[in-house]
C-alpha cells in the first residue's frame, strides 16, 4: 500500500497570541510540526510527503529533505483549499492519502498504522474518540433545546486516510457544489462513502492555545 501524506502546516495559529504560528513554536528542542514528521519518517509505507507550509517556514524542514521525497504546497484559505492544494503536489502514485494535522504533535507508529489498516479494509478512516463530556444543543439565545446521547458522538482528531482516487472524486463534488467541510472524511461522507472510526488518543491534542502548549510538554517529560 502507498501512501502519500499531506502535512498540514499552514495556520496562522491566532488562538495561541503569538507572532510564531503554533506549529512553529519549540517544543521539547525542537519545532513542533517535526514531532509528527518525524514519526511518518520512521515508516516505510509514506512514499511521499507534501507540506503545506508558508515559503517563510520552509527552511525549517530542509534537515529533513534528504530522507524522503518532499513537496510544498501554499496553504489555502479554509482547511479544504489546503489540502487540495497539497493533493495537487502529489507526484508519484499512491492508493492512499494520509492527512495530518502537524499542530497534533503526539501521534505514535501506531496509531497511524491502525488508521492506515482501517483505510485498506473501508476505504477511508479516521482517528478519534469518543467524548467524555455532555453535550447540549441550542438555540440562537443559547437556551437549551436537547441533551443528546454522548454514546453516539466522537471527537475527531488526525490521521485521515482516505483512497486516493476517491478523494479526488470527493473533491470534484464538493468543488461543483460549493460545498464547506471541517474535515476531511467529510468530502467523501458526501458522496455516501462509509468513514471507518480509529481509536486514537486522548494525548493526541490539537496544540491550539499556549494551555495546550503545556499540556503537551507535560505529556512529552512523561
Amino acid at each position: 500500500m502507498k501512501t502519500a501524506l499531506i502535512l498540514l502546516a499552514g495556520g496562522t495559529g491566532t488562538r495561541m497570541r503569538s507572532t510564531t504560528p503554533k506549529q512553529f513554536l519549540p517544543l521539547k528542542g525542537k519545532v513542533l510540526a517535526l514531532h509528527s514528521l518525524e514519526v511518518f519518517l520512521s515508516m516505510s509505507e509514506f512514499s511521499e510527503i507534501v507540506i503545506v507550509c508558508a515559503k517563510e517556514f520552509r527552511h525549517l524542514f530542509s534537515p529533513y529533505a534528504n530522507k524522503a521525497t518532499i513537496h510544498f504546497a501554499e496553504p489555502g484559505r479554509r482547511r479544504q483549499d489546503s489540502v487540495y492544494n497539497g493533493l495537487q503536489q502529489i507526484s508519484l502514485p499512491s492508493d492512499y492519502v494520509c492527512i495530518h494535522d502537524s499542530a497534533r504533535p503526539l501521534i505514535d507508529v501506531t496509531l497511524v498504522t491502525r488508521a492506515l489498516t482501517a483505510a485498506q479494509e473501508h476505504g477511508a478512516a479516521t482517528v478519534g474518540m469518543p467524548i467524555k463530556f455532555t453535550i447540549k444543543e441550542c438555540c440562537s439565545s443559547q437556551l437549551v433545546t436537547t441533551t443528546p446521547d454522548r454514546s453516539k458522538y466522537w471527537e475527531i482528531q488526525t490521521p485521515q486516510v482516505i483512497k486516493t482516487d476517491l478523494l479526488k472524486s470527493g473533491f470534484e463534488h464538493i468543488l461543483k457544489h460549493q460545498i464547506d467541510v471541517t474535515d476531511d472524511v467529510s468530502i467523501v461522507e458526501l458522496l455516501g462513502h462509509p468513514v471507518k472510526l480509529v481509536e486514537g488518543s486522548y494525548n493526541n491534542l490539537k496544540v491550539t492555545t499556549p494551555e495546550d502548549l503545556a499540556v503537551a510538554k507535560s505529556f512529552l517529560r512523561k
